[in-house]
């Protein structure tokens, strides 16, 4: 088995963050959680910018759960982003949205998404969606990331 991964959850509403952090506890799902608020803390998290310098504070994600409609910039914009990077690309990202729109749907695929859940309305459902999402990434092998800054492999595994 693969050992705990660190989540990056990309998400601007307040609720939804505190709603998924307690969901979390509730699936038992006690991996690294780390939270922003927007699009452009989201890059600043995954380049290590400003507040995010530390990698021992502040690491490189094994999964981000990205919100699509948030001020500055959206999830479609990170998620183009992201994919642009060498050393990121291979993150995978997973779309968490109320957006039930197939324009929506079809883009995040289009632009390298790996996965489009939307946002269940009922908490128990949340927590099930989790307790899925925990198997999966215990199962799962992940690729290494390239990490450019020292030349060399991060291993995820």
């Amino acid at each position: 088995m693969n050992e705990m991964r660190t989540i990056l959850l990309v998400d601007d509403s307040e609720n939804d963050l505190i709603l998924m952090n307690l969901a979390f506890k509730k699936a038992e799902f006690d991996c690294p959680l780390q939270m922003v608020c927007d699009g452009e803390e989201a890059i600043a998290y995954l380049e290590g910018d400003g507040n995010y310098v530390d990698r021992d504070k502040y690491p490189l994600p094994d999964l981000v759960l990205l919100d699509l409609n948030m001020p500055k910039k959206n999830g479609f914009e990170v998620l183009t982003w992201v994919r642009a990077q060498p050393a990121l690309k291979r993150i995978p990202i997973m779309i968490l949205t109320a957006s039930i729109r197939t324009e929506d749907v079809e883009l995040a695929y289009d632009l390298g998404a790996n996965s489009f859940l939307v946002k269940p309305a009922a908490i128990e459902d949340l927590i099930e969606m989790l307790r899925c999402l925990k198997d999966w990434l215990q199962f799962n092998h992940f690729p290494p990331l390239i990490n450019e800054e020292v030349g060399r492999m991060s291993l995820c595994q």
